[in-house]
Parts: C-alpha cells; structure tokens; sequence
C-alpha cells in the first residue's frame, strides 16, 4: 500500500508553489497526495506568520488532521516555523518542525512515520538561507503560481519576512524559463509570478548581488515563452516597478493589465515609521503612469491600519488617500504586534478596537472602489479564463483585468478562455456576461 500525504497551506502565493513542489517530492518517493479532509498518513502544514491570525489558525488545524487520523504524522515547515519552531513543536500532536533551509528536504527527515513524543526541530540560522530553491505550483487549478525570488533585504519595521526567508535571492533566468515551459506543457493557462520581492529579481542569481538580469528583462523573455495565454505580476514594491515595465506590459501579448502594488500607509509620517522605501508622491505616479498607458487596468493595494503612532488625522489621511486614488481594490491588513520587530517597541500603539473599526472602514472602501472598477468596465470586450469548480450552478472566472465574472455551469468551460461582453453587476457582485464568439483556446 502506497502511503498518502495530505497538505494544508497558509499565507501566500509562494507559499502555494512551494507547497506544490513539495508534495511533487513526495510523489517521486512513492506517495499518492489526498486532500487534507481526508485520512492520510503524514499531514504537512506550511504556515505563515504574516499575522497573529495565521498563527492561531495553526493549532486549529493540527487539531483537524488529528481527528482525521490520530496516528498520522504531523509536520510543520514554513515561515513560521522557521520564527517559533519550539512554539510549534510544543503543539500536542505535532512530530516535525522544519525551518528555511530545511522543508524542501522534507523527505529525508521522514523515516518510519511513527508518532515522537516530543516535537523534534530542524532549524537553521537564518543566515544559512542564502541558496534558492525554484518551485512553482501545478495541478491545483486553471492558474500556476511561478516562484522566482525568495527573501527580502529591506528591513520594513513591522514585517518579519526577512527573519523567516532570509536575503533577496533569485532564480536564474534560464530556470524560470524551464518552469514557465514545464508549466505550459500542462495546459495550464495562466502563471502568476511570485516571489517575496519580486521586483528584485536577479539579485542572487548567481548566489551573491551580481545582477546579470533584471525584473525587465526577466519580464521581456516570458512574454517570448509559447504556449502561455496568460502572465499576471502578482505584487511589486513602487518603487521597483519602472515606467519601462508599465510600458512593456502595455503592449505585451501575455502579460494582463493588472497590478498589485503595497502602499501600507497613505501617510508620508506613517511610511518613515515603517521605513517604506517611497513616498505617497511615488504612489501617485505610479498610478497615474498605469493609467496612462492602460486606462483598463487592474489596480490592487496593500494596506496597513493601526499602526503605532496612527493617529485619527493620520488614518484619516490615509482613507482620503485612497479614496481620491483610481484603484481597484484594497487588501487590508491590521497591524499585530510581532516578535523581534522594531515596531513591536513603538510608542503610540493603537488600541485593537480602534484597529478593528478602522479596518472596517477602509474594506467598506474597497468594496465601494471595487464595484466602480467593475461599473466602468460594463459593455466593453474581454477575455475570461473560466475556473474549474462549479459554485451553486454557476462557473466563475477572471477577466485579463482581474474582473470576476460568472456565467451558468458548463463544465466544457473549464480551464477555456472565451471572449465575451460584460453586460450586468449581479446581487453577489460578480459580472454578468454575454458570449461573443467560439472558444478563443
């Protein structure tokens, strides 16, 4: 009997890839992958640590694939395990915590599968993560997540990333080449570019700061790439994202109208405090030359609330901020407190219902940015990549321009890309639409 391996992923797109990869390893060592509701005999948790909720969410899930099977082997690898290994390993029925360098490696620490009585920590230095490891996810749906950075060298004061990833790193060009080739040999329509800062990609690809290649050029050579309908950037810094870029992808085949760009505060005060590397005025430009060249596109913003020393008038100046801004969407994060952060010591902290209540706001702002996004682009032409699961009778899908749509369930429509007409905003908020032509691919 062939062992089974289930897998539960939280946090990011990169931690999706990397999950992928994994569980690729542990095929090619003769396990069958199961979902994570069902019984398995080795359970991996990649986890995340970007907020105190990940964290928590953690312990629940351990729980979840001990009443599935209480004899299966538990591991936990991931950024947070990388911060808090021993926090992790004094979770009962927890066996393997593996840190950075380790989890690819996964493999090799299981041996005989049998329940520890304690949990047993492989950990590095975070130093010690200096080599990269590509990974891309496949098989999971109609999109693949393509890693091509890892780590981060800018020290924001509340983020822990660099502590759990260690520095900016880059895959060689020639690998994500493969990757993206590999990927499209699977008919698999669109790939979305990940990494923690990839903007900084070629730094590292040759395993010290040489920089041979640049995100540009990077970005130039997958639109070369046959047999990829599709490339969306997933989220870049401001201040790494080049007007040279906005303007290639404006006339690109491949690459989609569609950006996702951090901003985290509206308030220059705010910002130093962070130790962002802009200033609102940056923010703008980068908006305003986005719309420039591609008056359709997407625009998807990070936020921070409640950061120490946000003040009313400083929160305030960050909802008008946005709301003057011709955005799409936002992500709001709330700040929490993290370990061995400068901003875990600030003075003015914000008291978490003010947090709350702030946070509120500014997602009934995103709510209100987003439906006019999707007004503005009712009766024009676009191209939708329809997704596989069926949702109470209906197919859901993307627009190039991040425009989710729905159309009555069809599973012909599964992983297709149809050209069709937004006609109508439906009472759950996704877009109606009309067919225009035959199958495009």
């Amino acid at each position: 009997m062939r062992k089974k391996v289930a897998f539960y992923t939280l946090g990011c797109k990169l931690n999706f890839s990397e999950t992928s990869t994994i569980a690729r390893n542990f095929k090619d060592e003769g396990f069958d992958r199961v979902e994570f509701h069902d019984k398995a005999d080795i359970y991996v948790i990649n986890t995340c640590s970007v907020t105190e909720n990940a964290d928590k969410r953690f312990k629940t899930i351990v729980k979840q694939a001990q009443k599935l099977n209480p004899d299966a082997f538990v591991a936990a690898i991931g950024c947070y395990a990388q911060l808090k290994p021993q926090e992790l390993a004094d979770v009962d029925g927890v066996d393997l915590v593996l840190g950075a360098t380790e989890k690819f490696k996964i493999t090799d620490y299981i041996n005989d599968l049998s329940k520890n009585d304690f949990g047993e920590v492989h950990s590095c230095e975070i130093e010690e993560a200096d080599f990269y490891v590509g990974s891309y996810s496949i098989g999971d749906r109609t999109r693949a997540f393509l890693k091509v950075q890892d780590g981060c060298d800018y020290k924001c004061t509340y983020c822990t990333i660099p502590l759990a990833r260690g520095i900016s790193r880059s895959d060689t060009l020639n690998n994500v080449l493969n990757n993206a080739k590999e990927i499209s040999k699977q008919d698999i329509k669109e790939i979305v570019l990940t990494g923690v800062n990839i903007g900084d990609y070629g730094k590292g690809e040759f395993g010290n700061k040489k920089h041979e290649h640049t995100f540009l050029d990077l970005v130039k050579e997958l639109d070369k790439v046959e047999g990829i309908e599709r490339l969306r950037i997933s989220s870049i810094e401001p201040n790494l994202l080049k007007n040279e870029t906005i303007d290639f992808v404006s006339k690109s085949n491949t690459f989609v109208p569609h950006f996702h760009i951090p901003l985290q505060s509206g308030s220059n005060k705010i910002l130093k405090l962070m130790r962002r590397r802009y200033m609102r005025e940056l923010y703008i430009d980068r908006v305003a030359k986005i719309k420039e060249v591609m008056p359709h596109a997407c625009i998807g913003v990070d936020v921070i609330v409640g950061f120490p020393g946000e003040t009313d008038e400083l929160f305030l100046e960050t909802y008008n901020f946005l709301n003057e801004l011709d955005i799409s969407y936002l992500h709001v994060f709330t700040y929490s407190e993290r370990d061995n952060t400068l901003a875990a010591n600030m003075d003015g902290v914000v008291p978490k219902r003010v947090r709350a209540k702030r946070s509120k706001m500014l997602r009934g702002l995103s709510a209100k940015k987003r439906r006019a996004f999707y007004e503005s682009q009712l009766d024009t032409t676009r191209k939708v990549l329809f997704e596989s699961e069926n949702k109470e009778g209906y197919i859901q899908g993307f627009t190039g321009n991040y425009v989710k749509v729905k159309a009555p369930w069809n599973p012909e429509l599964v992983n297709t890309i149809h050209e069709v007409s937004l006609t109508k905003i439906d009472d759950d908020g996704l877009v109606r639409l009309e067919f225009l032509k035959e199958m495009v691919s």
